[in-house]
């Protein structure tokens, strides 16, 4: 199992909006300058975060991203389902039902895959602990564990690029 990077660099740049104020935005090619990767790449991110809802965008030469939700109301689940799709990890193809005991007509009627049930039952627990942390968990969990100085820089670059 692997999520993309897309949700790494998401998470990243949706704490970095946290402390933008309300009425301003963060450009994307600012968010992309500070974490060293291209434009092209962040813009697909931020399409898919802003078609589930979670930043808008605002127009204009000081246009950019903005967080549509307050931090607690976006949990990283929100932020994969978004970037990755809703479709489970684990994809049942029912091979038992090519089985020999099929083939030869000894059950007509196929049973429910058991792996498939402890599989999706696993990747709900996963989910489960992914909507519990949110943007605000992770901006405090930051705070707490990160140097002060670096957290200091991140804002002040992010403040002068939204200015």
């Amino acid at each position: 199992m692997q999520y993309g990077v897309g949700v790494e660099y998401a998470l990243h740049c949706l704490v970095y909006l946290i402390d933008i104020p309300s009425k301003e935005s963060v450009g994307i090619k600012d968010l992309a300058e500070f974490q060293g990767l291209s434009e092209t790449f962040l813009s697909k991110v931020f399409g898919k975060l802003s078609k589930a809802g979670i930043v808008s965008s605002v127009p204009g030469v000081k246009g950019g991203y903005k967080l549509s939700k307050s931090p607690e109301e976006i949990s990283f689940w929100d932020v994969v389902e978004a970037i990755e799709g809703p479709k489970p990890i684990f994809q049942c193809k029912n091979i038992k039902d090519n089985g020999y005991v099929y083939r030869e007509g000894c059950c007509s009627a196929p049973s429910f895959c058991t792996i498939n049930l402890v599989m999706l039952a696993a990747e709900e627990k996963m989910r489960d602990d992914l909507r519990s942390k949110t943007l605000l968990w992770l901006h405090e969990e930051l705070n707490r564990v990160l140097p002060k100085q670096i957290r200091e820089e991140t804002r002040n670059f992010f403040s002068k690029s939204s200015k």
